[in-house]
C-alpha cells in the first residue's frame, strides 16, 4: 500500500525534475546568446551565464544520480 504511493510520488518528482532541467537548459542557452550578442560584456553578465550553467549541471547530475529515465541526452553538455 505505501510502496505504490512512494512510487507515484517519485515518478511525479522525477517529471518535475525533467521539466526543471529543460527550463534550466533554455535559460543557460539564452544567457549564452545574450552574452554573445552584447558588445561590452561585464562581470554581471558573465556571472549570470555561469550561474545558469551551474544550475543546469546541478540538476543534470541530480537526474543522473536518481537514474531518471527520460528525454535527457548524454551529449548535452559541451565544454
Amino acid at each position: 500500500m505505501f510502496k505504490r504511493n512512494k512510487q507515484k510520488l517519485r515518478r511525479s518528482f522525477n517529471e518535475l525534475l525533467l521539466e526543471d532541467i529543460d527550463q534550466a537548459k533554455l535559460d543557460w542557452n539564452q544567457a549564452r546568446q545574450t552574452a554573445a550578442a552584447v558588445y561590452d560584456v561585464d562581470d554581471e553578465l558573465l556571472a549570470e551565464v555561469s550561474l545558469a550553467r551551474a544550475k543546469y549541471e546541478f540538476l543534470y547530475r541530480e537526474a543522473k544520480y536518481r537514474q531518471v529515465k527520460g528525454h535527457i541526452q548524454a551529449s548535452v553538455i559541451n565544454y
